[in-house]
């Protein structure tokens, strides 16, 4: 059982600076409670507000005398606009007129909350560098105070806290308490962070450092810098979650850079997908980040890398959601499977995303790449011509194929099958064995296994060299084989059920390609592959809106190409 969450927050020393009627209205604990800042605006009544309401303080209009003794009260704002209580937490922020004199003010309640870090507390013990992101007022920045003091008291370590606003560790040259045996660092100007990020690594040896809202691309690469030394990094950034990071060319690098990469014909087809796609530059800076979405429930990447990779690849992120108990205990549990588009194509909501150190070839258009379409879920109303599908179960898992090799190193198939992603496993023995693959020259040399194969009915497929291109495909076709004979042989065509259901999805598939990417974008888009039947459909329907289409691939791969008119 964790401890359960404990607040202290020096509210007094913030009230003592407001307007007397400010004082009068939040005088009781039940005003106090839960208060997260004080607005007060020239001309207009000042407003105290909570999480999910805001009261009215008083009746009279702030006026300019009274708006001036509060900030004479404060002292001086710096260049980011933001004043602070020495020894105290909270921040109080200046809205200026073009003139420059101040005429509102944002008093935010800083508080020191213990219990927090339960949250992410074994993350800590790794030593790996934690990215946490959220909407303003989630509990960021009270997140990485408490992580700063969890760091440098329980775990003994130095570190160094960068303290632009003077938010996280308070204001005053003696930091707040709450950071414990953390070190903190001020800068001078918001613009000077990613200097300061530097300076602190050269000069005072952490093995720790703090940083809150990297919000540009120097600090983004002083990041990387310092995670390169070796040195930990905890840090907040703009964003709620990790896909805005990835959208974001400025910030992109803390994830690992994305960048536009030319498959190769074989690689494209396998992938259905086009031949320029999007992949990750290289390893993030943080490998684990943390999506905050409330102040007691936070959802966990633990592999940043394979997250952003199935993002690119359209395929769904399965983060761990860990939620904290009135009582202090954490509850953890996997996020609910999210169906993932069946070819591992680029999401429609990435595509538009470039690296911007690379620029596209001036020698190939944009516009003639063919954009792949995943796969739409079934609408409401089928189209116009086609009957309503019925419900069918789920396809099942492709079978496992057991293999022996004959003349081929059995690493070599192991390492042709995880780079494919093929449902294969290699056995030591034919016995074992689903199929048998050998190469011309060795089959001849060892007569046992053929004899014992074809004792046993076992397919036998023969190549003339180990490549890894001819491996690849005799396992395609050794696994094709294998599923089909798992298949009802009595079965010799779909049932109406699955015909109509094929249509269904090939119809709305070849509409949303026309409607969201050829029409408005000018760009062609392949279709996933169907059988003759429905591809004769898409094409009559591409055809409506006076678009040409051309059928590519071989087999059961053959599929539609829509072209702009």
């Amino acid at each position: 059982m964790n401890r359960p969450q404990r607040v202290t927050d020096d509210l007094d020393r913030l009230l003592e600076v407001l307007p007397q009627v400010v004082q009068t209205c939040l005088a009781s604990e039940a005003a106090r409670d839960q208060l997260i800042e004080v607005v007060l605006d020239l001309g207009r009544v000042p407003e105290a507000r909570y999480p999910a309401r805001a009261v009215s303080l008083g009746a009279e209009p702030l006026g300019r005398l009274e708006l001036a003794a509060v900030v004479e009260r404060v002292g001086a704002f710096g260049g980011d606009n933001r004043a602070g209580i020495e020894r105290t937490l909270h921040r109080i922020s200046a809205i200026r007129n073009r003139s420059g004199e101040i005429v509102g003010l944002t008093c935010r309640v800083g508080r020191s909350v213990f219990g927090t870090v339960a949250m992410v507390r074994d993350l800590l013990d790794g030593g790996d560098s934690l990215l946490l992101m959220g909407r303003p007022g989630v509990g960021k920045t009270t997140a990485l105070r408490e992580i700063a003091r969890v760091l440098a008291d329980d775990l003994g370590k130095r570190v160094v806290v960068i303290d632009t606003s003077n938010e996280i560790a308070g204001d005053g040259d003696i930091p707040h308490p709450a950071i414990g045996r953390a070190r903190r660092m001020q800068v001078a100007r918001p613009e000077l962070q990613h200097q300061v990020m530097i300076e602190a690594v050269e000069n005072h040896m952490p093995e720790v450092i703090v940083i809150d809202e990297i919000g540009t691309e120097l600090e983004a690469q002083a990041a990387r810098t310092i995670a390169e030394r070796g040195v930990m990094l905890v840090a907040t950034a703009h964003g709620n979650e990790l896909t805005n990071l990835i959208k974001n060319p400025t910030l992109c690098d803390l994830v690992g850079g994305i960048q536009s990469v030319t498959l190769g014909d074989e690689e494209a087809r396998r992938r259905r997908t086009q031949k320029t796609v999007l992949e990750r530059a290289a390893d993030p800076t943080f490998p684990l980040a943390v999506e905050m979405h409330s102040r007691h429930r936070w959802l966990v990447h633990r592999d940043v890398a394979r997250t952003v990779d199935l993002l690119l690849r359209g395929q769904s992120a399965r983060p761990e959601i860990r939620e904290l108990g009135a009582g202090g205990e954490l509850r953890l549990q996997e996020s609910p499977s999210l169906s993932a588009s069946p070819s591992p194509s680029p999401s429609p909501s990435l595509s538009p995303l470039r690296s911007p150190s690379r620029s596209p070839s001036p020698s190939r258009s944009p516009g003639l790449a063919p954009r792949p379409l995943s796969r739409p879920e079934a609408p409401s109303s089928p189209p116009v011509g086609v009957e309503p599908a019925c419900s069918s179960p789920a396809p099942a898992a492709p079978p496992l194929l057991r293999l022996y090799g004959v003349g081929i190193g059995r690493s070599l198939l192991e390492q042709v099958g995880r780079a494919r992603q093929l449902a294969v496993e290699v056995v030591g023995s034919v016995e074992l064995a689903d199929a048998v693959l050998s190469l011309r020259h060795e089959l001849g040399r060892d007569p046992h296994v053929r004899r014992q194969a074809q004792e046993l009915g076992l397919p036998i497929l023969v190549l003339k060299s180990a490549a890894q291109p001819q491996l690849q495909r005799a396992m395609e076709r050794l696994l094709e084989r294998h599923r089909q004979q798992h298949v009802d042989p009595d079965s010799t065509a779909a049932p109406p059920c699955l015909q109509g259901d094929d249509a269904h999805a090939g119809l709305e598939e070849c509409r949303l390609a026309v409607e969201r990417v050829v029409l408005p974008n000018g760009q062609p888009v392949e279709l996933l592959p169907r059988s003759p039947r429905v591809r004769l459909l898409q094409a009559e329907l591409a055809g409506r809106y006076r678009l040409r289409t051309a059928e590519f691939g071989r087999g059961a791969e053959q599929r539609l190409r829509v072209f702009p008119a």
